[in-house]
């Protein structure tokens, strides 16, 4: 397998900057395989994505970090992740009743497509145990009330965990997480709802769709924070409808929609392709 590094980067923006991380590549005899900037002239900050191979590279992979550091990143007040291709990411999958996102994520990650791990499926209701159970992934489940959420949160916190997940996904997942646990996790929650223009909430946002006559309907994937749906953005997409979409032919159209969305974030998140700042992201394509 071929292993190659990866710098998720930002900073004050100055001149230089990219010559400056390049030339550390370079000069400890790394091959540079993708690179991406870009400056937000308005905040006067940098962003970068660099990836190179690690076949020649002469600073072992465990002191990257730290010759990065006394080298470029402490005298530029930069911010960095480091990762490494060769390692799969560990994803955890949070699930419900509504199977559309679970079966795409699993058939994706079945091909090949998403190369990762998935150690756990949890969920707060028996009835998708079976699709667990079909592609031998371990099945989890931990009721949630309003008298036992801090409990069970704890014992997920702890099953997490065990299992060094890197990321969650809350492929409808309907439960909203504590203040506690989406801080502890930070930008490592994906979620993904229905977004209509306008955007309905409730319990049945297509009947108020197809009520209102939407001529769009969409979906987006964010990181999960505190502030419930306000997380940072990591994909968006549309569907056009019309007055002669039902609401079953909305529900169907959305559910297609949300699969893609909650797919692409995921993609881009196993890829190392998205850099959260303050309340945006960076996504390096």
């Amino acid at each position: 397998m071929s292993q190659s590094a990866i710098l998720l980067i930002h900073c004050p923006d100055q001149p230089g900057l990219v010559a400056l991380v390049t030339e550390f590549v370079h000069k400890n005899r790394g091959n540079i395989l993708d690179l991406d900037q870009h400056v937000d002239q308005d905040l006067n900050h940098f962003f970068m994505r660099i990836e190179w191979d690690l076949t020649n590279f002469v600073i072992p992979r465990e002191k990257i970090n730290d010759y990065f550091e006394t080298l470029i990143g402490a005298a530029y007040d930069m911010k960095w992740s480091l990762k490494f291709t060769d390692r799969k990411p560990r994803i955890a999958l949070f699930v419900s009743k509504a199977s559309h996102c679970l079966y795409d994520i699993l058939q994706r990650h079945g091909t090949g497509e998403f190369d990762c791990e998935i150690p756990a499926i949890i969920s707060n209701h028996e009835q998708l145990r079976y699709i667990a159970e079909r592609f031998e992934i371990p099945f989890y489940h931990i009721p949630i009330t309003k008298e036992t959420k801090a409990a069970q949160e704890a014992k997920t916190k702890e099953l997490l965990e065990d299992f060094d997940v890197d990321f969650i996904v809350l492929a409808r997942y309907m439960q909203i997480l504590s203040d506690d646990f989406c801080t502890h996790f930070s930008h490592r929650i994906i979620n993904i709802h229905h977004s209509f223009l306008p955007a309905f909430k409730g319990a049945r946002p297509y009947h108020s769709a197809f009520t209102r006559g939407v001529k769009l309907i969409g979906a987006t994937s964010h990181y999960v924070t505190a502030d419930l749906d306000e997380g940072p953005i990591i994909a968006q997409d549309v569907a056009r409808v019309s007055h002669r979409d039902g609401i079953n032919d909305l529900k169907r159209i959305g559910k297609d929609v949300e699969k893609r969305v909650l797919s692409r974030a995921i993609y881009l998140q196993l890829k190392h392709r998205v850099l959260p700042f303050g309340n945006r992201t960076v996504i390096f394509n």
